[in-house]
């Protein structure tokens, strides 16, 4: 099987709930998602996807993955794509970085390999464990009064998992912090994170005035030395999401006892291919992890759940079902979410049929005479 035809497609996904909003002030009313479609000789279609999360949360933005695509097509072309990590090394070689480029083109290539071996990607990934997974509803940075309204809407809609979106003012995080924490049951989750938004001394602070809080603390600060220093000073259990680039910087934070969950996302590390490697480690290592991706619609959701899902269980700390957050939809198909839990699609390959009404016309070709 050879890949011939490479079409780019770019969508606005817009928040349902008006905006989504975190650290920095950063503030997006939609988010630009970039949908990749495979064609290969033999009649087979495999669908990527990646949304940056705008351009100030990674280096990354969303303009750069179509110029990435262009930049990668000469190499797609003629791959087979039913040997992900093969592609994945030459695209590794034809493009030193950028890894948020690579992940659609490697998340389309498990699609396919699914669908020629009549599998769903969960089974090519390590399997299914368990019938589903837990998600967490990220809660945008807010008063701390409607927070925890937030939070208690999303608690009675079955949700157990919660990751509120904190990064200013510490006093006024650390009653974000306690008013959701008291919302819930002592068996629900609550994970403050920051996103980098906080310095070294505010973080301290933070982590000092909720020391009697049952919280996660996720990524403080902008840099792994900062973020080390700050897990020193606390005994809440720790997570970091923008440090844990690859495997190497799991290796890293593993043996300098800085982190006890990682934050997987797919396009952080350039796709399914990587994630699975990194997610492998971490299993190895017993450390949990936040399985997800930067943002997207039912295409990447769909990719999250079945990593999600052929993660053992007891490394899995929750997931994320990003089209629940959009007002638009990308897909059929879709994972299955309900009462705060992910389920599957069983379907050969990633499992969705991407609404072409929806995708519109392509924005770039390349193959095929293009």
């Amino acid at each position: 099987m050879e890949i011939t035809d490479i079409s780019v497609y770019q969508v606005d996904l817009p928040i349902a709930e008006g905006s989504y909003d975190w650290s920095g002030e950063n503030s997006y009313e939609a988010f630009d998602s970039t949908i990749v479609q495979l064609e290969t000789d033999v009649g087979f279609v495999g669908w990527g996807e990646v949304a940056t999360l705008g351009s100030a949360y990674l280096p990354a933005y969303a303009r750069g993955v179509r110029a990435g695509v262009e930049e990668l097509a000469p190499t797609v072309l003629g791959a087979d794509p039913t040997q992900p990590p093969v592609l994945a090394e030459r695209l590794d070689r034809q493009l030193r970085g950028h890894p948020y480029v690579k992940s659609a083109l490697d998340m389309a290539c498990w699609d396919l390999a699914g669908k020629a071996a009549d599998v769903p990607v969960s089974t090519l990934l390590g399997g299914r464990f368990g019938e589903d997974v837990p998600l967490y509803r990220a809660i945008s940075q807010d008063t701390p009064e409607a927070m925890a309204e937030c939070v208690a809407t999303y608690r009675d809609e079955g949700y157990e998992n919660f990751q509120l979106k904190i990064g200013g003012d510490p006093m006024i995080d650390a009653e974000r912090i306690r008013m959701t924490r008291d919302e819930l049951d002592d068996e629900c989750i609550v994970d403050a994170d920051a996103n980098t938004g906080l310095t070294r001394p505010e973080a301290v602070r933070l982590v000092k005035e909720i020391k009697d809080v049952d919280v996660y603390i996720e990524q403080p600060c902008h840099s792994y030395e900062a973020c080390r220093a700050v897990r020193r000073q606390t005994d809440h259990p720790f997570v970091l999401d923008e440090v844990m680039t690859g495997a190497d910087a799991v290796v890293r934070g593993y043996h300098e006892d800085a982190m006890d969950v990682v934050n997987l996302k797919i396009a952080k590390v350039g796709g399914l291919t990587r994630a699975r490697t990194i997610r492998d480690l971490c299993a190895q290592f017993e450390l949990s992890m936040i399985v997800e991706d930067t943002w997207g619609s039912e295409i990447a959701t769909a990719a999250i759940a079945h990593l999600a899902q052929s993660t053992p269980a007891e490394c899995r700390l929750a997931s994320t079902d990003f089209q629940s957050y959009n007002g638009v939809t990308t897909a059929d198909g879709a994972p299955e979410t309900a009462d705060g839990r992910m389920r599957t699609p069983r379907t050969p390959g990633l499992g969705v049929e991407p609404r072409l009404d929806v995708l519109g016309d392509p924005v770039a070709t390349y193959g095929g005479g293009a």
